[in-house]
């Protein structure tokens, strides 16, 4: 088909519409204007009917290339085909709709490797304006990305080639059995420390015989890794003290999107991370090969290889606010919850939140999750804010991802529009347990501390703290989860401050205002700030449920903002608790660092060895766990688990000034945790009591 002039522009619409090719006249009043909101809500509202069963995006059938995209808003689209990734204009094809809202267009050939985007227009556009923004392929298997400003992407027609997973499937684990190492993809190699030849990359992570990447998690212990957005997003927002598309940068000195919690395309993989680069290049094109498709997946076989599973951390709550041409454009009144006057909602505080509760919107959510699991093998996935998704999604979610593998991990971040991790769990999702988080940590560390520093915050207290160590059911008073395999027990994630640093900031040990410019010195533990880091690791790896940890908590990661940094940023040299947009050593693991806290490093490795090795601390039931408390003290706690041919008392003393004796029930018993060391091996046998020191702990096994 050739490109079309402005004159015969004009023929062809008048004849779409009189044939109802272009536009089908049943349906154009869904693009008169609204004069009131009676007339909007009822549009709005009539816009759920449209529903396809159609294959979407682009694929070679016959010899011919299919493109389809749904948008039933639009007046008219085109394909554009760029022969070059850098090319200004592309060839453009006009599209036609059928009545269920599938625009559609075949070429001759089989287009593999072509970049493609869609103009698509809407009631009161100028079908010639040149600057309708490319849209990408909501449905795109890889896209490439210019760094630059509103992040501008072509989508590529991909040869789908059969990949050699060498016998590789899903890793079935129940759900119990979890011990989850949160993680972002390029931040486990960048630092040079980690001796990654490709830092940063997919590739620089599963590098053999290195400190860092998978040698790293593969030696701590872990058994899943749970993978910071690694769908194709925005890596960049606009630009500091300026303003762009009526926004205005006051909060982002780095003009930087590291975490990824913006997606652009959710069947692709992100590109930046077969990108070669030692630093982020402003103004390249990225991803135009499709070499990320084959990285991703050697990644995802290699963690398989080492019996570790690997979960991802989506976002379908809201879209990029950095970027043009995306679903904003292609149909923002179908894809988008929108106010009575036509305005994005975003209670996810991101600017727009996604209407999942739209069929076609259902349907791309569970079509892109079910590919992750057929293409890349993922093992199971985390969803952002996932409360912003309607329930009926959710429950569907549930469903058609179980038909595919049963055991699939399904938890969620059970914030947007309210905190409700028991909805999920009656659904059958995981979720993570901020009672458990706050309860023993606290909630912040200057006025809200928790167990661990001898405070009890909020409604805490003993009660509550045994409820958490048996998994924070509904059983008891305010427990929140039908079972105790969906509570997702954390004490740090990738928000807010570090465990370690909460602890340093909490014992004043440090000064959060100070600039900061000998990190190396600052990131050593001190006795108090190690003790208190050991009772809350204990704990949480002694607590009923799955178990979650963020990547360098291990030895008390400290995320500093370099003092040298070049970016404007006022708070450089401090300790930071919102990394989300610094591509720089803030995020990056040190493994110097780790070297300079072995020692709780070490005891991180015991007690994941301790939960791996003895079931009594993964599958004993509530009858299984008998506590007691210490009369001299309410921060004073035992209990004995008493499962199959098991038996073992844990002790827990959050006293920040007493020693407390423990009497132990009659028997011979093993040490094999205690103040300094954790592991399965026997450190010493008592019997009759034990005395714990001010907040420390110990794990002992009848003999």
């Amino acid at each position: 088909m050739k490109r079309l002039t402005i004159i015969s522009l004009s023929i062809f619409l008048f004849t779409a519409i009189i044939n109802g090719a272009g536009l089908n006249l049943r349906h154009t009043y869904l693009f008169k204007s609204y004069t009131d909101t009676t007339e909007f809500w009822k549009h709005y509202k009539e816009l759920d009917k449209f529903y396809s069963d159609k294959k979407l995006g682009s694929f070679v059938e016959d010899g011919k290339t299919i493109f389809r995209l749904f948008t039933p808003s639009a007046t008219l689209t085109k394909l554009c085909i760029f022969e070059k990734i850098d090319d200004k204009k592309p060839k453009e094809y006009y599209m036609v709709r059928d009545e269920n809202g599938v625009w559609e267009l075949k070429l001759e050939g089989e287009l593999y490797g072509k970049f493609y985007g869609y103009k698509v227009y809407h009631k009161g556009d100028d079908f010639t304006n040149p600057n309708i923004p490319v849209c990408v392929d909501p449905y795109s298997k890889a896209v490439a990305t210019l760094t630059t400003y509103m992040n501008p992407r072509r989508s590529i027609v991909v040869k789908e080639e059969r990949y050699n997973w060498e016998g590789d499937n899903w890793i079935q684990r129940d759900w119990r059995d979890l011990i989850i190492y949160e993680m972002h993809i390029r931040d486990l190699t960048a630092h040079k420390s980690s001796g990654a030849k490709k830092p940063g990359t997919y590739q620089g992570l599963i590098e053999k015989g290195i400190k860092g990447g998978i040698e790293y998690i593969k030696n701590l212990g872990v058994n899943t890794v749970e993978l910071l957005p690694a769908q194709d997003f925005g890596y960049c927002e606009i630009p500091y003290r300026d303003s762009l598309a009526r926004k205005f940068n006051t909060w982002n000195p780095y003009e930087r999107n590291h975490w990824g919690y913006m997606t652009a395309a959710f069947f692709a993989p992100a590109s930046y991370y077969s990108e070669d680069w030692k630093k982020f290049t402003w103004n390249k094109w990225i991803g135009s090969t499709g070499k990320q498709i084959k990285d991703f997946k050697d990644m995802v076989k290699a963690f398989h290889k080492e019996g570790i599973g690997v979960v991802m951390d989506v976002v379908y709550n809201h879209l990029s606010e950095y970027e043009i041409g995306n679903l904003k454009q292609i149909d923002k009144e179908y894809y988008f919850r929108l106010d009575e006057k036509g305005n994005y909602i975003a209670e996810s505080y991101c600017g727009n939140d996604l209407k999942t509760e739209r069929p076609m919107m259902r349907r791309l959510i569970i079509e892109s999750l079910i590919y992750w699991m057929k293409e890349y093998h993922i093992d199971g996935f985390r969803f952002d804010l996932g409360k912003l998704i309607d329930w009926k999604t959710v429950e569907e979610i549930s469903i058609e991802l179980r038909k595919v593998n049963p055991n699939v991990i399904i938890v969620c971040e059970p914030w947007g529009g309210g905190y409700d991790p028991n909805g999920f769990s009656k659904r059958n999702w995981g979720a993570w347990n901020d009672q458990i988080r706050n309860g023993v940590k606290g909630e912040n560390p200057y006025n809200g501390l928790g167990w661990i520093f001898g405070h009890w915050y909020g409604n805490n207290s003993p009660q509550r703290i045994k409820s958490y160590v048996n998994g924070t059911l509904m059983r008891d008073s305010l427990g929140l989860f039908v079972k105790k395999e969906h509570s997702v027990n954390y004490l740090e994630s990738h928000d807010g401050y570090t465990l370690g640093d909460f602890i340093r900031i909490a014992t004043k040990e440090i000064d959060p205002h100070k600039v900061i410019k000998d990190v190396d010195k600052h990131t050593k533990l001190t006795p108090t700030q190690l003790k208190i880091n050991k009772l809350a690791a204990l704990f949480l790896f002694t607590s009923q449920g799955i178990v979650m940890i963020n990547s360098g908590q291990e030895y008390a990661r400290s995320k500093v903002i370099p003092h040298n940094v070049a970016a404007k940023d006022t708070n450089k040299g401090r300790i930071d608790h919102n990394s989300y947009d610094k591509d720089n050593e803030t995020n990056y693991l040190n493994f110097r660092h780790a070297e300079i806290n072995k020692d709780l490093l070490n005891y991180y490795k015991g007690l994941i060895e301790l939960r791996k090795k003895f079931r009594s601390f993964r599958h004993a039931d509530y009858e299984d766990i008998s506590f007691y408390e210490h009369s001299n003290s309410k921060f004073g706690l035992g209990y004995v688990i008493n499962f199959e041919e098991e038996t073992f008392v844990v002790l827990l003393n959050a006293d920040q000034n007493k020693s407390l004796e423990f009497p132990l029930p009659e028997g011979v018993w093993d040490v094999i945790v205690d103040k300094d060391t954790a592991g399965t091996t026997t450190r010493y046998v008592t019997g009759g009591k034990v005395v714990l020191e001010p907040v420390t702990g110990a794990v002992l096994k009848r003999k």
